[in-house]
């Protein structure tokens, strides 16, 4: 699950706010080709061959078959490439879940690196409405609607989901569309949490719309509205500029484009 409204550079990072009719042009494009990684493979074409040419004349040079090259022509950058939401939120949520230290997690469809992080010191059982074939020692699968979680009413101490909610009703994933999907979420992760449990949830946030049929992006209040019988413990941010915030200010989130909120809830 990646982030929209932005555009990646050669190297990966991110140019936030773009114009907006530029941004949807790009978007359409995409979804069948990557116009700028097109635009940087001459370049990277040419320099691999030169390098290949250069390779093959160094002293103890292995030979090289044509049938095993394997061109990568984007990945020579000036920094490290990271997306900044994904970064910043599993660091985020891995610290709060480790802090604590449950006796089980439950994860609804977050991203899966977490999810095998987190299954290497915790029980965790990750939900997904696509079954998940990867197997480790602790980790449990489990293939369940989000609308409707397989738990009963406030028996979950420790619960994760991490840049989901946004997606559910608009049909990405396979999910029947409904323009209440990410609210029904919401409603969902709230029943099923128990008194004195934790919450770990991060949605886009700023200006609110929905961006068919990639994402929601929800406004920063309109989040806690969705859980009204849960408790904000802490609010943290990656802003449009990619930089992290704890804690955050919500309010001063309102217009941002594409910002990243990180909820931790609890039930008093």
């Amino acid at each position: 699950m990646s982030p929209g409204n932005s555009f990646k550079s050669f190297g990966g990072r991110r140019h936030s706010n773009p114009p907006r009719w530029l941004a949807c042009l790009h978007h359409w494009v995409d979804s069948i080709l990557d116009p700028v990684r097109l635009v940087g493979s001459g370049p990277g074409f040419l320099r691999y061959l030169l390098d290949w040419r250069a390779y093959r004349h160094l002293p103890g040079a292995e030979h090289i078959r044509i049938s095993d090259t394997h061109p990568r022509l984007h990945d020579r950058t000036d920094v490290t490439a990271f997306d900044a939401h994904y970064f910043y939120q599993n660091a985020w949520a891995a610290k709060h879940i480790f802090d604590v230290m449950p006796a089980l997690h439950v994860d609804v469809g977050s991203d899966l690196s977490l999810i095998g992080t987190l299954s290497s010191a915790i029980p965790t059982v990750f939900v997904d409405i696509r079954p998940l074939s990867a197997s480790l020692d602790q980790l449990h699968r489990l293939s369940a609607d989000g609308l409707h979680l397989p738990f009963p009413n406030a028996s979950l101490s420790s619960i994760s989901c991490l840049h989901v909610a946004e997606h559910v009703g608009l049909g990405r994933y396979g999910d029947a569309l409904d323009p209440y999907g990410t609210e029904k979420l919401c409603r969902e992760l709230e029943r099923v949490l128990a008194a004195g449990g934790r919450l770990l949830l991060s949605v886009p946030i700023g200006r609110s719309r929905v961006c068919f049929n990639a994402h929601r992006v929800l406004a920063p209040r309109q989040v806690i509205e969705y859980f009204p019988e849960l408790v904000l413990l802490e609010a943290a941010a990656v802003t449009d500029d990619a930089v992290f915030v704890a804690p955050a200010d919500l309010d001063g989130l309102a217009n941002a484009g594409y910002a990243c909120g990180m909820y931790n809830f609890t039930r008093i």
